[in-house]
């Protein structure tokens, strides 16, 4: 087939009915042609005028061989192939014609220079129209036979341009053109723009992750380098920079109420100048007063004094510590960055640390781990005594705590880790009903969250309606037989049919304001995932912290021990005595050397505390210690320990759970000691001061001769506090209150013979 490329393409159709001679066109020359083009100059049209193309019957076919019909830029009316149409189809002529023309029509708005009609197509598809129907697109579309080589042309370029004898529209395409490629120049830019960012975005990606391990690197090289001159160091002259940063993931510092004053409790780390060779360099996360200053240079002048008994013995002490705020700790007042991150965007604060630490041996003692822990130590070329951020986030979670305590092989509460979907939680909860029927109480505890705030329990037993039915299918079996009965089985069921609604209805989240309902703790609970956990089934429940220390040079030692204050439910706590009375000293230790050696073993160093929880079993009467909780960071209980052990000159030994004294026994707001021969002279409260600007927050340390008396100070300094802060029309929110009706509940008989 031959097809004629005109100069001027554009398609017109032929329209109109003329009269054919089948038999004159099969005698004429052109019978045995494929393919038939004709070209007829007419003078009175701009462009030529082409006749419809179509392969011709040979032979040896047969005359009703439907043709098809090629067009360009117009239409010749008597060309024998129109006749040969016409003639093919005279019975449905009006209907192919009325469809050749809004075809015709499509094509000069394609400006087509040529196309190829399927003219069997053509005529069914007018056929089966309705006549008042008009063809669609897709019809039209349909009938054209080449349209592989008409897409090519409509791609080619200046094709949308050419519009035949319109300088207009040659005009307005050349428009569009220039329009078309304003826009192919605009996205151009556009694309190029995206690109530049992405490459340097990408760049800058690859810097941080360089760097990120460049520090990683240096901190375990330093690490090598401090354990290997540990005894040295540990003895010799040294400065220690105190970071107190709570390095926890972005999701939970942002619902951390006064993040900087949180990360400010920890100001007895100070008190580490109470070895003579121990300079101290505090980062504080406030920017503390003069007035606040010079009160805690006085507080530690008096341990001259203290250590002579003449409070005229007080010493300048300037020059052993500084306290360091950051200069960007106003930068990011949205960002809830921790202290860490605030320091490694203080160059000031970072070139005076510098210039401090020349020519010193000098470490860093940080707070909860964090990736900017490890860039501040690079940039001041120290060690870290502490743990890799991601070891550190790994066994601080609820779940991860779970496999170091079964790695050291002490005893856990019943329960499950890594929940992290409704099914599971459900099954799991069911199963350990079903085995733990003693148990009242069910924990469940968000994997990230700290102070008890992701925490919420059920008296699952309490509200469970087929609890009687399977205590009594228990009994009837005996253990043995009901451990593998039907019924056991059918009451998994039943428990797993009660479960969803009772935990709807009976939940209670102790952070009541951030989790008002179950739902929105399932969510968070379920998104970080948690752990479901049994609570001690006893009506005497103590809780218990000790805090550790592991050496660079391996060695486990407890530093610090004592029992849980709760002064806003039994699941939070707000203070400890010091030391801790609930367990045996011997056991604890043991327990908490497992746990120590186990946490070496997954890469720990430095500062960590685990929380203990004791309790008398009420059919055996004998005690039991679980271990509940693992943090893997220098705590408060610590930082005020060590303030108590400045205060009072004293030695904390928790092998034997005694605070021992040069003059005399002491006991502490949560601290005891005992001594037996002189009478003690050392008692008092002391006031530690977290911030000066809103004074909603303050620490208190009571010093006295034993236990009892010691909470009954401690609870006469907050009942004082409590009336000078609060109108009798305006009582603030305090968690004074329960401690206090708990410490005069538990002393009410001491306290009135005190005052018979």
């Amino acid at each position: 087939m031959f097809l004629f490329q005109a100069f001027y393409p554009i398609c017109i159709l032929m329209v109109g009915c003329f009269p054919f001679s089948w038999e004159r066109w099969r005698q004429s020359q052109w019978r045995n042609a494929t393919a038939v083009t004709f070209l007829h100059f007419d003078p009175s049209l701009t462009a030529p005028s082409v006749a419809l193309l179509f392969p011709q019957p040979s032979q040896t076919a047969q005359p009703s061989q439907d043709p098809c019909l090629d067009w360009d830029t117009a239409v010749h009316q008597k060309a024998p192939a129109f006749l040969a149409f016409q003639h093919h189809h005279h019975s449905s002529l009006g209907r192919a014609v009325g469809f050749l023309e809004p075809t015709e029509k499509l094509l000069k708005e394609l400006t087509l220079p040529s196309a190829t009609i399927d003219g069997q197509k053509s005529a069914q598809t007018a056929r089966d129209l309705d006549f008042k129907e008009n063809p669609t697109k897709n019809d039209k579309e349909s009938a054209i036979k080449n349209q592989s080589g008409v897409e090519k042309i409509l791609h080619r370029a200046g094709q949308s341009c050419r519009v035949q004898g319109s300088n207009a529209g040659a005009a307005a395409g050349m428009q569009r053109c220039r329009e078309h490629g304003q826009q192919q120049q605009w996205a151009a830019g556009v694309i190029s723009s995206c690109w530049r960012s992405r490459n340097h975005l990408a760049r800058l990606r690859n810097g941080l992750r360089g760097a990120r391990h460049r520090h990683l690197e240096n901190f375990y090289s330093r690490a090598k380098h401090l354990a290997a001159n540990w005894n040295r160091i540990r003895t010799s002259r040294r400065t220690i920079i105190h970071i107190p940063s709570l390095g926890y993931s972005q999701h939970i510092r942002e619902h951390i109420p006064d993040l900087p004053l949180q990360q400010n409790l920890q100001m007895g780390r100070l008190c580490d100048i109470l070895d003579a060779n121990v300079d101290v360099i505090y980062i504080c996360p406030l920017a503390l007063s003069e007035e606040l200053l010079q009160y805690y240079h006085k507080l530690l002048g008096l341990q001259a004094a203290v250590r002579s008994g003449n409070p005229q013995d007080m010493a300048d002490l300037q020059d052993r510590f500084k306290i360091l705020t950051p200069e960007a700790i106003n930068s990011f007042p949205e960002h809830h960055m921790c202290l860490a991150t605030v320091l490694k965007y203080s160059p000031r604060t970072l070139q005076r640390l510098q210039v401090l630490l020349q020519g010193r041996d000098a470490y860093l003692v940080g707070g909860v781990p964090h990736l900017d822990d490890l860039a501040v130590a690079d940039q001041l070329q120290v060690p870290l005594l502490g743990s890799e951020p991601a070891v550190a986030q790994l066994y601080s979670t609820k779940s991860g705590s779970k496999r170091i305590f079964a790695r050291a092989g002490v005893p856990t509460p019943p329960g499950e880790r890594d929940i992290h979907s409704r099914e599971q939680l459900l099954r799991a909860l069911g199963r350990l009903v079903l085995d733990h029927l003693e148990v009242q109480r069910w924990l469940f505890k968000v994997d990230d969250e700290r102070g008890g705030n992701g925490t919420a329990f059920c008296d699952v037993i309490s509200h469970l309606e087929c609890y009687p039915w399977i205590l009594r299918e228990r009994q009837g079996r005996g253990p043995e037989v009901w451990s593998e009965s039907q019924a056991r089985e059918l009451a998994l069921v039943k428990i797993s049919q009660e479960l969803p609604g009772l935990l709807a209805q009976h939940v209670q989240p102790v952070n009541e304001k951030r989790f008002p309902t179950w739902e929105k703790f399932l969510q968070t609970f379920l998104t970080q995932g948690g752990v479901i956990e049994a609570f001690p089934f006893s009506a005497s429940v103590t809780n218990l912290t000790v805090d550790l220390l592991i050496e660079p040079t391996g060695e486990v030692t407890l530093v610090s021990s004592g029992d849980q204050l709760h002064a806003e439910g039994p699941l939070r706590s707000s203070g400890t005595t010091i030391p801790q009375r609930s367990v045996d000293p011997e056991v604890l230790q043991v327990l908490c050397l497992k746990i120590g050696e186990a946490c070496k073993s997954k890469g720990v160093l430095g500062y960590f505390s685990v929380d203990f929880v004791a309790f008398t079993h009420p059919q055996t009467r004998e005690q039991q210690v679980w271990a509940t909780d693992l943090d893997l960071c220098y705590s408060d209980q610590l930082a005020l320990t060590q303030l108590l052990l400045y205060m009072t000159d004293g030695n904390l030994d928790c092998g034997s759970s005694c605070l021992q004294g040069p003059l005399g026994s002491k006991e502490s707001k949560n601290q005891q000691v005992q001594h037996k021969g002189t009478k003690p002279e050392k008692q008092g409260t002391v006031f530690v001061l977290y911030e000066d600007q809103k004074q909603h927050s303050l620490g208190m340390i009571t010093i006295g001769e034993d236990l009892q008396g010691v909470l009954l100070t401690f609870a006469r300094n907050l009942f004082i506090i409590h009336q000078e802060i609060s109108a009798p029309n305006m009582q603030g929110e305090t968690n004074f209150k329960q401690p206090l009706k708990k410490i005069i509940k538990e002393n009410f008989f001491f306290i009135v013979r005190e005052h018979m």
